[in-house]
């Protein structure tokens, strides 16, 4: 989908007007169906491999998805099985610890790669990937 470009409601993340994210390098992201919703329980993460990337999807408490890469910035440690809570995680190798909601750590190490993620009408995980 071509067309202007708006910011979401956050102010800082620009999406096309067919409401897909619009990457800063100008490709168009995919919709990846991860599968059921329920297959990534409450409080926890979970790795899918998709187009050649590990990405972390988290469950958080208040029902809503977060979307990381799977791969500790620091060490290689693996973000998905990391403890949660509504604001981090931490990679279990390390301790290193990743904001959800922006892929920043707060402990210094390199962010972690952020993707846009929600739940369809059909309750499947629905990943926007480039």
């Amino acid at each position: 989908m071509t067309g202007p470009t708006h910011l979401d409601a956050t102010g800082s993340a620009p999406v096309s007007t067919g409401a897909l994210p619009v990457p800063p390098d100008g490709t168009e992201a995919v919709p990846t169906v991860l599968g059921p919703a329920d297959q990534v329980p409450i409080g926890e993460g979970r790795a899918f491999a998709v187009g050649g990337e590990q990405i972390a999807v988290f469950h958080l408490r208040d029902g809503t998805f977060r979307a990381r890469s799977a791969v500790c910035t620091h060490r290689g440690g693996p973000i998905a099985d990391g403890t949660i809570d509504q604001r981090v995680v931490m990679c279990p190798l390390h301790q290193n610890v990743f904001e959800l909601d922006t892929g920043c750590s707060t402990t210094g190490a390199p962010p972690l790669k952020s993707y846009t993620v929600h739940v369809n009408g059909v309750q499947n995980i629905v990943l926007q990937f480039t």
